[in-house]
């Protein structure tokens, strides 16, 4: 009995791991397995990247499937084109187009020797604006010729390249500034939050030093306070400084972020910051009663004034302690020993 369990494990395990490594055998420079083009379609892309690898030697393949099975499009590709060694073994110099009907997905696999040319960007940008467009009306055929025909054009004609390769950089310069003015008014949101739960706490702590100092609020219920607005006021800090930091890395103006660890490897200089703090804070304080002219300077261990306590620090009051605010050829066809590393851009609608 467990021999036959065993048995019919090994076999389950043999017959998965079989129907995983099964990639087709690519006889022709296009291969329609999901049966997406017509005869006339079939035969005039065969004729075109025929014609193009004869002037050229650059091997563009085209297959198009069912399914993927449990494998992603990238594994799938990668696997297909070194299985079929696309491209001449000396220059590496396929690009395989697979689409994959039933999950709607495609790519664009480069060998090696193309990657300078049809970089993943390239790649990348040919499937989104040309191909997928035309893939979401079901024009297949469509969308893989003209993906067929930018390639071979940039492949034979540089200027042309060079001229794509510069308008997608300013679509991307463009996109990028629209992404930093989002993350910008994004960050603005935390640090106005932070900066208003900052202001709020830092006002009752100036009001705690006060009160401590006219000896209305006791000093041992006012150090207890203290910790609490200090708990706040670092917890805002974290709202304002941080979006600030993230920013600045956005927008480049810290760009060595290797150095900024240098800066926290001596913390002594936070215990003259928290210092400062203080002191300033206490000096306001002082100030605040210096200019009401009417109050005195003394001090109380415990015993706090409850009409200063409840007008003061009560959630009424303008300082509210413990509150928040948050928020034609059909000839023979073989690789010629051509390899992919994996370059090139996948896609789907």
């Amino acid at each position: 009995m467990v021999k036959r369990v065993l048995f019919y494990f090994l076999l389950l395990v043999s017959f998965f791991g079989f129907a995983q490594q099964q990639y087709p055998d690519l006889k022709e420079i296009v291969t329609d397995s999901a049966k997406i083009f017509t005869v006339q379609e079939l035969e005039g892309l065969k004729t075109k990247l025929t014609n193009f690898e004869e002037e050229t030697t650059n091997q563009l393949v085209v297959l198009t499937i069912k399914e993927l099975g449990f494998e992603t499009i990238e594994e799938y590709a990668n696997k297909t084109f070194n299985k079929n060694k696309l491209g001449q073994k000396e220059k590496d110099n396929g690009i395989l187009i697979l689409f994959a009907h039933n999950d709607r997905k495609v790519r664009i696999e480069v060998g090696y020797g193309l990657e300078p040319y049809i970089t993943d960007a390239v790649a990348s940008n040919i499937i989104r604006n040309t191909m997928i467009p035309q893939f979401k009306e079901s024009n297949y055929y469509e969308g893989i010729n003209l993906a067929a025909d930018q390639l071979i054009e940039f492949l034979n004609n540089p200027e042309a390249l060079e001229e794509f390769k510069k308008e997608m950089d300013a679509n991307e310069n463009q996109m990028d500034w629209v992404v930093k003015l989002v993350m910008a008014l994004f960050l603005s949101i935390f640090i106005a939050a932070g900066g208003f739960i900052f202001f709020k706490a830092y006002s009752g702590l100036i009001e705690i030093f006060r009160g401590m100092l006219i000896g209305k609020l006791g000093l041992l219920q006012g150090l207890f306070m203290m910790v609490f607005s200090l708990i706040q006021i670092l917890f805002s800090s974290v709202f304002i400084l941080m979006p600030l930091f993230f920013a600045s890395m956005v927008f480049g103006v810290v760009k060595d972020i290797d150095n900024m660890d240098q800066v926290f490897e001596h913390t002594h200089w936070l215990y003259y910051i928290l210092a400062s703090f203080l002191g300033i804070t206490i000096l306001i304080a002082v100030l605040k009663i210096l200019l009401k002219g009417k109050e005195d300077f003394k001090l109380s261990l415990y015993k706090n004034d409850k009409t200063y306590m409840r007008k003061t620090f009560s959630s009424s009051g303008s300082h509210s302690f413990g509150s928040s605010s948050g928020g034609s050829s059909s000839g023979g066809f073989s690789g010629g020993g051509g390899s992919s590393g994996g370059g090139g851009a996948s896609g789907s609608w």
